[in-house]
């Protein structure tokens, strides 16, 4: 794992176990325990450290996971959108499957930056987090499945509920599934479950050709 910085955000980058030309990429947005200005408090979420299908050997995707110093992802999102299009012109990124996963306050962004930039997402997988359901309609075109924790008493349930089914009701790709006996910790099953990732595989971008002349497609900054 490698620590950079994108302006004022730090970020870390996971490489893929067995590298290729171009590589399914996630962008992982974390909760609000890893806040802060310690990279290292990022390094040892359990997202990377308890998720075989990103820490093994043999895992294809790389994954970049910049840490928030404010209250919120809100307070960065400016930020935030740019460190998503730096992710799309990565020369080796994979900008036709391209996911976003956040969990908890990373839930909560995940939905408001998919929908803020829909066309550069191929699925988002948005854990016990919620969103302004009145907007899903900028989602319909992007596979959605969310998690959340039937007992979570921190983040209700219904937001994740409302997403959902405002997305299908405008004839979106999403699904839930709710989660017996996890309280607000629905990101620990979640994140060991093989066919979430193997369905974020079979996701690709149709939009993706409009996003690749960004400004950062020319970057020097990848080496």
């Amino acid at each position: 794992m490698e620590r950079r910085v994108f302006g004022k955000l730090q970020y870390v980058v996971k490489e893929p176990g067995k590298p290729a030309e171009k590589n399914p990429t996630i962008i992982f947005l974390h909760g609000a325990g890893t806040r802060g200005t310690d990279i290292g408090v990022l390094e040892r979420n359990s997202f990377f450290n308890q998720n075989s299908h990103i820490s093994d050997e043999g895992s294809p995707f790389m994954v970049f996971a910049p840490l928030c110093s404010r209250d919120s992802w809100f307070d960065v999102f400016e930020q935030l959108q740019d460190f998503v299009k730096m992710v799309a012109a990565h020369p080796a990124v994979d900008a036709n499957r391209l996911y976003l996963v956040g969990n908890s306050m990373g839930g909560f962004g995940s939905w408001q930056l998919a929908m803020t930039m829909p066309e550069y997402f191929a699925a988002l997988v948005p854990v016990c987090g919620g969103g302004m359901s009145w907007n899903a309609k900028r989602l319909m075109n992007i596979p959605v499945w969310a998690f959340h924790g039937k007992d979570d008493k921190t983040v209700p349930p219904e937001l994740s509920v409302f997403m959902v089914e405002k997305l299908q009701a405008v004839g979106g790709n999403a699904r839930l599934t709710l989660l017996d006996n996890t309280a607000h910790n629905s990101w620990d099953y979640t994140y060991a479950q093989q066919e979430l990732f193997d369905w974020m595989l079979e996701q690709r971008n149709a939009n993706t050709p409009a996003v690749q002349d960004n400004e950062y497609a020319d970057s020097k900054q990848f080496g």
